[in-house]
Parts: structure tokens; sequence; C-alpha cells
């Protein structure tokens, strides 16, 4: 199997600028995200604190975790089959997507996950070390006349792609 990305805590500076709750013990708590079976292809990532959400209801999630990855992959975040299943918890932006260079941003890399319960009925509450996401790692190929040069420093929207 070939590895090729590792997981990594984001500065408890990073983690409290992104949630202001933040204590020493939330930050010490962080799961790093693992696979629960050897046939996975998802690392779940963990909630760094309890939250719940009502229908219609929004959250981002500040997970503590970046991920260092080998150019020519990239990170899609997903919801956990069982939240998406059960409670319609979506991503806002249906498929994260964390580019290998994310990791050499300003705010570190940060992975940060926001979700809307879209249940018109249940409220959905998950408890701080239980599974909310999960991420899988994906080759991905460029064209021939490619030509990308620009230097990423943000997160959401920071290419400025057109």
């Amino acid at each position: 199997m070939n590895k090729i990305a590792k997981f990594h805590k984001v500065s408890f500076e990073q983690f409290s600028a992104a949630y202001s709750s933040a204590t020493k013990d939330c930050y010490e708590n962080i799961k790093m995200p693992k696979r629960a079976t050897v046939g996975s292809a998802g690392y779940d990532f963990y909630a760094p604190f309890d939250f719940t959400l009502a229908p219609g209801e929004e959250i981002t999630i500040p997970t503590g975790i970046r991920a260092e990855i080998e150019n020519g992959y990239v990170l899609l975040i997903y919801p956990r089959s069982g939240l998406g299943f059960k409670f319609r918890l979506t991503l806002n932006n249906t498929v994260g997507v964390i580019d290998s260079d994310y990791f050499y941003s300003d705010n570190e890399g940060h992975i940060m996950v926001r979700m809307t319960n879209c249940h018109n009925e249940k409220t959905v509450s998950v408890e701080a070390g239980q599974g909310f996401a999960q991420g899988i790692f994906m080759p991905f190929g460029i064209t021939l006349d490619d030509d990308a040069d620009g230097i990423r420093n943000g997160g959401f929207g920071s290419t400025n792609a057109k």
C-alpha cells in the first residue's frame, strides 16, 4: 500500500483562533483521524467538542487537524455515512477538497468542516470524540497544457479561481 500522507495537529493557537471556547483539555483530547478497519477507505474525523444541530441548523467544526499530502493526491471530506443516512447531515460544499498545498497556508492547513442538518424532524447530537466526517485520499491528474503557478495562502476559496 502506497503511503502518501500524514495527519498532524494544528497548534493550540490556531485551534483556539478557530474555536473561541477552546481549552487545553479540549485541544489535548483531539483524536487523529484513523480508519476503523483494514478495508476502510475513509479516515474518520472525530468531533473535538460536543455539538447538537436541530433541523436546518449548521455549524463549522474546526477539527484541529491538518494533512501533509504528497503532490498528485487530494483529501476528499464527506459526512460519515450513518449520520448522512439517519439525519441527512450534509457538508455545505457537498465535498470538502483538501489540496496538498493547503498544509502550508497561514492557518497551518487547519481542516474545517461546515455541516447542515437537512432533516425536517430529527435533531442530531454528536459527542466529543465521536466520528462525524470521513476523509478519503485520491490521486488526481492534470492536463498536458496545465500552467498553474499560483501559491495558496488560505482556506475556503483562497485560490480565487474564476
